[in-house]
């Protein structure tokens, strides 16, 4: 909850003043002992790094400014299709699927617009998409309805974290209403359990796990997403250190060798970086390395430290991914010689905290990140990473 001082400072001075109190830092247990706001994907030092930047004209955050600012998402007057049901079948749902994703994308983009300019219409706008979800929306079903609710309610968590932080005028009951969408109609589906599932469904719902139990403030969920994640990205981004054969999903029936060999799409030798689904296509490689990140972001701006424990296996997947999404091409022994080049804006957050804070050099992911900069959004989960993350370690504590 923001101090009633904090939230005259931001009647008065907009976005600028962003709530920065002292952060508490982890309790014993890993778990922070008071959750920080704003802090999910992106914290209170970094939106004001960003705005100095695009205020200064400066590159690369001025153009992915421009690119935000123009998209469909920042447009005046956005309308919001809400649905009571969103019903998303494999590779064919109904319109309201595209529709929610759309509507989450444009509320988390009328926030950020709100922080960079200081335009209260911006932050009014982004309310009345949200109010206009929340008032209606009930349930998602059918085949993709786990995956569905992952990608929106990572993004909604965002755009509500975002605009609850530094939008007094977002009233108490409004914001009491989009809880309750939250935990009715999105958590029952990212808590889901899908241990056989291709990799990229569970980290983006561990995602979205993690994005609403710090908007909740719900130590009980964050505590399930840390575990989920745990568990989850050893087993999908693999290194030598675990043995001859990938650790197999957890909680799974995918044991034996042969199985994990079908499992990872026919791939038998496994080499550092190699992630479950290489030999699929990179495109669903870099939606779990998207939200590899944003969990261990969003874990680390509540001052646990997610990105310690994986850090090399990170590096390694996003070494070895970007190679080939770059063009190297294939050897015979991955992936039968051929790899579907097809990843998205999914780098900057992880290349960020790896490059910026631990000093690490990547270079293939740095030649792909400046390759694809500035970095929009996949219409799905990942949005505008270059405006807020390139070039912006920021601190869990500002």
């Amino acid at each position: 909850m923001i101090a009633a001082a904090a939230a005259l400072c931001c009647l008065a001075l907009v976005p600028a003043c962003a709530p920065s109190s002292p952060h508490a830092g982890p309790a014993a247990d890993g778990r922070p002992a008071a959750f920080h706001h704003p802090g999910v994907v992106v914290g209170a030092g970094q939106l004001r790094t960003a705005r100095k930047m695009v205020a200064a004209g400066r590159e690369p955050w001025a153009s992915a400014f421009r690119q935000m600012s123009t998209s469909k998402y920042a447009a005046a007057g956005y309308t919001p299709h809400p649905s009571a049901t969103v019903a998303c079948r494999s590779n064919h749902g109904t319109p309201a699927c595209v529709f929610e994703r759309d509507d989450a994308i444009a509320a988390y983009t009328q926030a950020l617009m709100w922080s960079m300019t200081g335009k209260p219409a911006y932050a009014r706008e982004a309310v009345r998409i949200m109010d206009a979800w929340s008032a209606v929306m009930k349930r998602h079903t059918l085949d993709d309805s786990d995956l569905q609710a992952a990608w929106t309610g990572s993004t909604w968590a965002r755009a509500a974290e975002l605009v609850h932080a530094t939008y007094p005028q977002w009233r108490e009951p409004a914001v009491m209403r989009f809880k309750w969408m939250l935990r009715k109609a999105y958590l029952p589906n990212v808590a889901a359990k899908v241990p056989d599932y291709n990799g990229n469904w569970e980290l983006a719902m561990t995602d979205a796990e993690m994005s609403m139990s710090v908007f909740l403030e719900d130590h009980t969920m964050f505590d399930h997403a840390v575990s989920r994640f745990r568990a989850r990205v050893p087993a999908y981004f693999y290194l030598s250190s675990d043995g001859k054969l990938p650790k197999p999903p957890p909680g799974g029936t995918i044991k034996t060798k042969d199985q994990l060999a079908t499992y990872w799409f026919g791939q038998h030798t496994y080499v550092d970086g190699l992630g479950q689904e290489t030999c699929r296509n990179l495109m669903h490689i870099g939606y779990s390395l998207a939200a590899t990140a944003h969990i261990a972001e969003t874990a680390w701006h509540q001052g646990v430290d997610l990105y310690a424990e994986v850090s090399k296996r990170l590096r390694a997947a996003m070494e070895f991914n970007a190679r080939y999404q770059l063009g190297a091409p294939a050897p015979k022994w991955l992936c039968g010689g051929k790899v579907t080049r097809t990843m998205g804006p999914d780098l900057e957050v992880a290349y960020n905290h790896l490059h910026n804070r631990l000093h690490m050099a990547l270079p293939q992911t740095e030649r792909l990140i400046k390759k694809q900069r500035p970095a929009g959004t996949d219409g799905l989960f990942v949005a505008w990473e270059t405006l807020t993350n390139a070039d912006n370690p920021g601190s869990p504590k500002a």
